[in-house]
Formats: structure tokens, C-alpha cells, sequence
């Protein structure tokens, strides 16, 4: 059976239905909310799309919904790397469903939170993704202001969708890693202490510690931190120095690492160390860093699967967890001491 010819540049609904051979209700609802529709049925709706050439009138379509056709994602630290990706992952899935993705800073120049009831109005954005767990619960869940979901941190006691990492086991892992290599005396380079992923990642490593107490080294997450812990396992005396560090970030393991490296001592002979997030520059250094993978463009594009849901007006899971993944690589060693 001959395909319908097509004029150029007047592409309808209906020609993409009759492409795919289905009703005209069906392509919709694959293009609103692929997640109903069966994978076959999908797929032929979607090679009908892109043989016809068809492209919907978003415009259109959130003038008639009443909708922004904007989703924005609330980050704690704009200039932190780690976000990267997981916004890219956020970006592709917006934009498949024909939203934008806008990007704001929970914090001023100062590390102070930011009033963010600018954002919670529906003529600003359909959907708002918040990353940072530390911003005041207050006024996030207005009656008359759009669906909120946290992804990466969240928010104890707040009712809002979670979609994040086991933190948690994530830092079993690591500190399961070292025991098995026959570290005992064991420290941490944590985050700060009201900081939600501080306590999960902490609650973890406590557990796979058992009955050796470890050793906190306070953080922050930075650079500056890891520089500092590095200062303060360098003062104590050799006997009591930790054989093994578990760095709460990349950022911070790296930080850690290079302060150890320039007063003459080498990494993992002198010291195991493990961080977490499994960040871009990771696998390049000398020595390559273990750690704990985070999948965070996969984060992301979940996240971004949950606001759509939520804008939608149907029903999320009260929490996506996302397994953590143990990076193998050269900072790490059976204890020497």
C-alpha cells in the first residue's frame, strides 16, 4: 500500500497517524506521554514523526494548557562541576518533551540562601527540580505554586518526591573496600554536619566500620577542605595517622591527595584514598582515584521523568533511588603499616 504524499511544510497530526497507522489520539498521547503507550506502537509514532517531518507547535500547546513550557532546577553552587552532568541529563529529557530547562543558584556570592518564591509561580515555571537540601522547607509547597521533587539532596520531613543516589551504601562501599584491604584505623573527610548526604554517606561508612570507631575529618564538600584535612593527618603523629581516608567528594579526595603529594609523600604507599562522585577529572589523575561512582546524568534524566509526571498531574513514587557503583582504580592498596 502506497504512503499518503505529503505537501512540504504542512504537516498535521493526522498525517503523522495515518504514516503510523493509528488514530490521531494515539500520536498525541505518544508525544504527551510516551509512557502509556505500548514500546511497539511508540516506535512506530515516532519513525512516522520523523519521516513526515512533523514538529509539534509547543507555543500553541502551552497557551492552550495554560503552561510556561519552562522547568527549572535550583542548585546550590553553579560553579561546582559536579552538576554538570546531571543537568545535561535533565536538559535531554526536557527537551525530547518539548520544555526548557532554566538554571538558578540557591545561593548568593555570600553562601547565603536566596528567597526562591520567585520561581514558585506557575506564570514562571511548570515545574521546579531543587538540588539543594539546605534550602527552608517554608513556602515549597504552596497550594497555587507548581510541583516541586528534589533530586541529589533532599529535604527531611518535606513531602516531596526524592530522586537521588543510596547514599547510604555508597558509603558502605567504600569503607567495605578498605576494610577488605586491611585498613583499620580508618578516617573521613565528611561534609557539614546538618548537610543530608553527610549523614547518609556517614551513616554507611559507620556500618561497614563495625566496631572501629573512625576518625571525622570536618568538611565542606570543596577543595579547600580536602587541602585542609591534608594539613591535619600531615600534624598527627605517624603512629596515629590514618592508613585509609574516605573523602565525601571527589573535590575533596583530590584536594587531599595533591597536599600530600607536595610534602614528599605518595598515594596509596602513605595512605589509602577513596572519594565519591565519580567527577570527570577522576580517572585522569596521577594517581587515577578511586571512588564511588554516582550515575548523574541518569539522575538527572530521572528527575526530569518525575517533574514531567508531576506536571502532568499524575502520581510519582515518594522516592527513585539509584544504585552506587565502586570505581576500582590506583589510590587505593592493601594496608603496609
Amino acid at each position: 500500500m502506497d504512503k499518503p504524499i505529503i505537501p512540504p511544510g504542512r504537516v498535521k497530526l493526522l498525517d503523522v497517524a495515518r504514516v503510523a497507522g493509528v488514530s490521531t489520539s494515539t500520536v498525541s498521547r505518544v508525544l504527551s506521554q510516551p509512557d502509556l503507550v505500548a514500546e511497539a506502537t511508540r516506535e512506530a509514532v515516532m519513525n512516522a514523526v520523523t519521516e513526515t517531518g512533523y514538529r509539534m507547535n509547543h507555543a500553541a500547546r502551552n497557551l492552550r494548557m495554560q503552561r510556561t513550557g519552562c522547568v527549572v532546577a535550583l542548585v546550590p553552587n553553579l560553579g561546582n562541576p559536579f552538576f554538570a552532568k546531571i543537568l545535561d541529563g535533565m536538559g535531554r529529557e526536557l527537551a525530547a518533551a518539548g520544555y526548557d530547562l532554566l538554571v538558578s543558584d540557591t545561593q548568593d556570592g555570600d553562601g547565603r540562601h536566596v528567597s526562591l518564591h520567585r520561581f514558585l509561580d506557575r506564570s514562571r515555571a511548570d515545574g521546579i527540580i531543587l538540588t539543594d537540601g539546605l534550602v527552608p522547607q517554608a513556602g515549597l509547597e504552596m497550594p497555587d505554586s507548581p510541583p516541586v521533587i528534589t533530586a541529589c539532596e533532599w529535604i527531611e520531613g518535606a513531602k516531596l518526591p526524592r530522586v537521588m543516589l543510596d547514599n547510604r551504601e555508597g558509603g558502605r562501599m567504600a569503607v567495605a573496600h578498605l576494610r577488605e584491604l586491611g585498613h583499620r584505623h580508618i578516617a573521613v573527610i565528611g561534609g557539614p554536619p546538618d548537610n543530608v548526604l553527610h549523614k547518609a554517606r556517614l551513616a554507611g561508612a559507620e556500618e561497614a566500620a563495625g566496631d572501629r570507631p573512625l576518625t571525622v575529618f570536618r568538611g565542606d564538600f570543596t577543595l579547600q577542605a580536602g587541602a585542609a584535612a591534608a594539613q591535619a593527618w600531615m600534624a598527627l603523629p605517624v603512629s596515629e595517622r590514618p592508613t585509609a581516608i574516605f573523602a565525601f567528594s571527589d573535590e575533596m579526595a583530590c584536594a587531599f591527595t595533591a597536599g600530600l603529594q607536595r610534602a614528599g609523600m605518595q598515594v596509596p604507599r602513605d595512605v589509602s584514598i577513596v572519594g565519591f562522585d565519580d567527577i570527570e577529572m577522576a580517572s585522569h589523575l596521577a594517581p587515577a582515584l578511586t571512588t564511588i561512582r554516582q550515575p548523574k546524568r541518569e539522575l538527572g534524566m530521572q528527575a526530569a521523568r518525575v517533574i514531567l509526571r508531576r506536571i502532568e498531574g499524575r502520581e510519582v513514587a515518594p522516592m527513585t533511588l539509584l544504585r552506587p557503583l565502586l570505581m576500582l582504580r590506583e589510590t587505593t592498596a592493601p594496608v603496609s603499616r
